[in-house]
């Protein structure tokens, strides 16, 4: 059976690391699936060859004012990043660092928070390579 936990080393933590995730530099790729804008890039600077994909989840509050709103859509990405990464991200071409962010306004259900992140996840597995990317959808 496999693990399907999430610890401490999965989360990216690093404020560099985040920086890099967000600056224009070249490597740096993006998709939006509503309600979730992912941000990835292989980070070239982590010298395991294996290592598995640090992740972190932004709810600004400029889009859920009540911190209850944010925690709860928070949880639900978390959910289903937990459950669908394996499935996704097993042949990782390096260590990755991914981003998710919530771009809806209002709450919304389980069921289309984990589709979105698994079209995202599956978005990241196709171009991860070196693919150039693919045409706006």
């Amino acid at each position: 059976m496999r693990r399907l936990t999430l610890d401490k080393t999965n989360k990216l933590c690093s404020l560099i690391a985040i920086e890099a995730l967000f600056s224009r530099q070249p490597g740096v790729e993006s998709a939006l699936v509503y309600p979730v804008r992912v941000v990835w890039r292989i980070n070239q600077s982590r010298k395991a060859d294996r290592e598995t994909p640090k992740f972190f989840i932004s709810v600004p509050k400029r889009r859920l004012r009540h911190a209850v709103d944010r925690v709860k859509i928070r949880r639900r990405i978390r959910e289903a990043y937990r459950l669908n990464r394996l499935d996704m991200l097993d042949t990782a071409a390096g260590p990755l660092d991914i981003a998710f962010i919530y771009v809806a306004d209002k709450l919304t259900p389980y069921h289309a928070i984990e589709r979105a992140v698994t079209r995202c996840l599956t978005k990241i597995a196709g171009r991860k390579d070196g693919q150039p990317p693919c045409s706006a959808e």
